[in-house]
């Protein structure tokens, strides 16, 4: 059995210190790879040191939507373009989204999310989509991109939204990824959201150092909770564990396009 962990932050402080350890456990609990996602272009370079030493992970280059007031120009664009085409290991832009709970300032970040969809478009690249609180505007968004300039794959990661939201995306091509919130039992939208999503469509992550699952809820997350995360969408959806890793597991290496496990020992 293989799993997939599609979004960490592993490259954070609270990892400094024992990201072997974090390493040896993931791979006891076969996390096969590891996607991990970047919230700003200043952290390509250590990202990349993790990948470095483990050929496992693998990354994006983008601009979180709560750094955009503080970060975003036309300059960051371009830096973004030249990292994702720097590093084969690059297998996604990201991550870009709208957050309408922590800022209000919905043009810079509509104004970001274009340029990092462009980009995506154009390196043909999946984007990874952080959306809270904004999916009303995500979607009416997405819609005009698409008719003025074509579509792009993506996933909308830790994803939190209703039913019908749920559909919103799912009917744009977007895969959909599930945290440790869907382990919490009073979730109950995103365990509704979690049975409806079409099993090709289907994926998992940890968010980590975030949103750890139950039973390690209010601790420092790691990817190999992310065990916890499939158990718990495997019984929503009547499922084995090991049917919903196989599912998930093929649902990533197609999304982020990653290569066969044995081309990362050789």
């Amino acid at each position: 059995m293989q799993l997939v962990d599609t979004h960490v932050h592993i490259n954070f402080e609270t990892f400094q210190q024992d990201l072997d350890a974090v390493a040896k456990r993931w791979r006891e609990a076969n996390v096969a790879y590891l996607v991990h996602s970047c919230v700003e272009p200043s952290e390509f370079k250590g990202i990349q040191a993790i990948a470095d030493r483990f050929p496992e992970v693998f990354f994006s280059v983008g601009l979180h939507p709560l750094d955009v007031e503080d970060k975003w120009s036309d300059r960051v664009g371009e830096e973004i373009f030249q990292l994702a085409s720097s590093d084969r290991r690059v297998v996604a832009i990201g991550e870009t989204g709208l957050d309408f709970f922590k800022a209000q300032n919905s043009e810079q970040q509509l104004q970001a999310l274009d340029k990092q969809l462009a980009i995506a478009q154009q390196l043909d690249l999946p984007v990874i989509i952080h959306c809270r609180d904004a999916a009303e505007a995500m979607i009416d968004h997405f819609h005009r991109f698409w008719d003025q300039h074509g579509s792009v794959r993506g996933v909308m990661h830790c994803w939190g939204g209703t039913p019908e939201e749920t559909q919103w995306f799912l009917d744009l091509g977007f895969f959909i990824s599930f945290s440790g919130t869907v382990t919490f039992k009073k979730a109950t939208q995103i365990h509704e959201s979690a049975q409806m999503v079409p099993c090709d469509r289907l994926l998992v992550e940890t968010d980590c150092p975030f949103l750890a699952p139950i039973p390690h809820r209010g601790k420092r997350n790691e990817p190999a909770h992310v065990r916890h995360v499939a158990e718990k969408v495997a019984s929503l959806r009547n499922l084995s564990i090991e049917e919903l890793a196989a599912q998930t597991t093929s649902n990533a290496r197609q999304l982020f396009r990653l290569p066969p496990l044995a081309a990362l020992v050789n």
